[in-house]
């Protein structure tokens, strides 16, 4: 082995001895290792990894979405079940006439008509997939990802319940509150916001005035009543005149059984949509929410190294049995 030059491995070590002073004796061995000591041998530590200071929130933060407002207006009902193609509610018409007495008078007589109007049923799906690999890993950051997936699921199918609520389904006899073809013609308005709190109230009076026309006088006042609108429409009923007086005020002492529910797709590209509904009469519900399945959960499936499951609602939409019951106004 050569001999190793311990001048130069002093000079590049940065040694120097002050006059007079011996120096150390070094085997090779030890002067290997201040060779090695004095130089680098690895990239300069630029700092630990972030992931060692980075502090992880058990707490999951959702992202909202819009609200799913129609079952909070009307009843949702199970109609039929998800192998019935169609339903069909019976509407019965009570007809008759008189004429004067008479011993053998046979003329003049009462009846009943009815009619089966229907609607179609539409089902729809989706998957839950869930891989053993993404479980673990997501395990490993504190996430429970089969409830995360759950979840999705859940908000995906019942966002499109709601959407059917309120347009019904293209194509087949489903409709929503927003299009049934039976609902009568809407009154026109102005958008509140651009209202004081008179006009506004008056907006409002009118389209009770409305209601109480369409239905010959049935109702009055005290009737329980719903009345539909977008968040902007109702956040104008907020506003207060200089007696410190807001329509929120006047509506409910004006109509004391009146019901107000935001709904964010009453907001149209035709304009804002405003609708004020009796909730019964006679025991008999003005609309209802039909759905024929609700989260049907499939069979687990079982795959290689993951699962799926399949998860199915249905729904009739809107189900308006007596439209004079309800009167709307367009504001644009």
């Amino acid at each position: 082995m050569p001999r190793l030059n311990f001048s130069a491995l002093r000079e590049r070590a940065g040694i120097v001895y002050a006059a007079g002073q011996a120096p150390v004796e070094l085997d090779e061995r030890s002067s290997m290792r201040i060779a090695q000591d004095s130089e680098l041998q690895t990239m300069p530590n630029a700092g630990i990894p972030s992931l060692f200071t980075t502090y992880v929130d058990p707490r999951v933060i959702e992202v909202l979405v819009t609200p799913m407002n129609a079952a909070k207006a009307f009843k949702e009902r199970k109609l039929g079940s998800w192998t019935d193609e169609t339903v069909s509610v019976p509407v019965v018409e009570n007809v008759g006439s008189v004429t004067t007495y008479g011993d053998f008078n046979d003329n003049a007589l009462s009846d009943a008509n009815v009619n089966y109007p229907y609607r179609q049923t539409y089902h729809y799906q989706t998957i839950i997939r869930i891989g053993e690999r993404e479980m673990e890993k997501a395990g490993r950051a504190r996430l429970d990802w089969a409830t995360q997936k759950q979840t999705s699921a859940a908000l995906a199918l019942n966002k499109f319940q709601n959407k059917s609520y309120l347009f019904g389904i293209e194509g087949l006899e489903i409709f929503g509150m927003l299009n049934d073809p039976s609902l009568l013609p809407s009154i026109a308005g102005k958008p509140w916001a651009k209202m004081d709190v008179q006009s506004i109230y008056d907006s409002i009076q009118r389209l009770y005035t409305q209601l109480v026309s369409q239905t010959g006088g049935l109702i009055d006042v005290d009737a329980s009543m719903t009345m539909l609108l977008s968040p902007t429409m109702n956040a104008a009923i907020t506003a207060t005149n200089m007696y410190g007086l807001n329509v929120s005020d006047m509506i409910k002492k004006n109509f004391p059984n009146l019901k107000i529910v935001t709904i964010p797709e009453y907001k149209t590209k035709a304009g804002e949509m405003v609708q004020l509904v009796v909730d019964e009469y006679e025991a008999i519900p003005t609309v209802e929410l039909g759905f024929t399945e609700k989260m049907r959960v499939h069979a687990l499936i079982q795959k290689q190294s993951g699962y799926e499951q399949k998860r199915t609602q249905g729904t009739v939409g809107a189900l308006i049995y007596r439209p004079m019951f309800i009167a709307s106004m367009l504001a644009s």
